[in-house]
């Protein structure tokens, strides 16, 4: 039998899915939030740069706001391609460098603190990041295991006590949250709405940070899968570097890839597995779409909802005693 299901099943019409976005986003910032234009954080990655495309081309190139964020850590990628699309585009941009905010907060020593306590030698010239083994090699739980690299280049992989693990988290994710915090005292300044870059495989696995970069007044693609979102991209103009540039976290100090950070697979086969389980597809048919055995996929599967359970809490809106009712 031949399998009906194919990575065709993404295939958009992207100038119909262009309009319709443009359209929904005129409506959204200038009726519905009654906003004057949109902030984009630029992150040289595809999709900011196809969020300030579809802003661009909803509101005019005098109504969006590039903003730079980095930090200490990011990479110098980043910054470069977030400056030639903005270029590309025509829009206004502001450089802010995190760093000093981020020390003053103490987030760089407090990831110190907790990288310490496994390996104690970490400090000046080091460089770390955090990273997943692929689910299809493992037989259990997938746990976060730290990579450290010496100032000579010896490079070590370790694993976190659960207290350790939480603390380097929780030290990082003040970048995107102090992020998010500079876009919008630019939005309020110049009466702009923020608009948020996930898409829907980040949004829907729990890949951004709860009042970081999971916050915004507008969503403009987080529905599209992100094959789709290259698809955009590709029909937009997005300069080809960035369509070239692999997903990344750009968060810490050593290169990381979606994929290697959190994600089961490369996101072109978690789109499909994503689909797939989304839709109700059988199991052989994604599996063969996906270049999968039906094994592998099942774990894929138990991983997507794994991460959907951890991801309810990143969702959830702030809770209300008076919606609680008396037993």
């Amino acid at each position: 039998m031949i399998s009906r299901f194919s990575k065709d099943v993404l295939v958009l019409d992207a100038r119909a899915e262009v309009e319709r976005i443009v359209d929904a986003l005129r409506k959204q910032v200038l009726g519905m939030l009654r906003r004057r234009g949109v902030v984009v954080g630029l992150s040289g990655g595809i999709d900011s740069s196809v969020v300030a495309t579809l802003c661009t081309r909803a509101l005019g190139n005098d109504k969006v706001l590039g903003l730079f964020m980095p930090e200490r850590d990011s990479s110098g990628d980043s910054l470069r391609l977030g400056r030639r699309v903005a270029a590309q585009l025509g829009i206004d941009s502001t450089l802010e460098d995190l760093t000093p905010a981020l020390e003053a907060t103490g987030a760089y020593r407090r990831q110190l603190e907790a990288i310490q306590a496994v390996v104690p030698d970490y400090g000046d010239g080091w460089k770390c990041k955090l990273g997943l083994a692929s689910v299809l090699n493992g037989n259990g739980l997938n746990i976060s295991r730290l990579t450290v690299e010496d100032p000579e280049g010896k490079v070590d992989t370790v694993r976190l006590s659960p207290a350790a693990y939480l603390q380097v988290v929780a030290a990082t994710n003040y970048k995107q949250r102090l992020r998010k915090t500079t876009e919008y005292y630019h939005a309020d300044r110049l009466k702009y709405a923020v608009a948020g870059t996930p898409n829907l495989l980040e949004y829907d696995q729990g890949f951004f940070v709860k009042q970081g970069d999971g916050t915004a007044d507008l969503m403009p693609i987080v529905h599209l899968y992100k094959s789709q979102v290259y698809q955009l991209a590709e029909y937009l103009g997005v300069d080809e570097e960035v369509r070239r540039r692999e997903p990344t976290t750009d968060t810490f100090s050593l290169a990381q890839s979606q994929e290697e950070f959190y994600f089961a697979l490369p996101y072109h086969q978690m789109d499909l597995c994503l689909y797939g389980l989304n839709n109700g597809i059988a199991s052989d048919e994604v599996a063969a779409a996906a270049g999968l055995t039906e094994f592998q996929l099942e774990k894929v599967y138990k991983d997507v909802e794994a991460k959907r359970r951890a991801a309810r809490y990143l969702h959830a809106r702030p809770l209300l005693a008076g919606e609680i009712g008396e037993d």
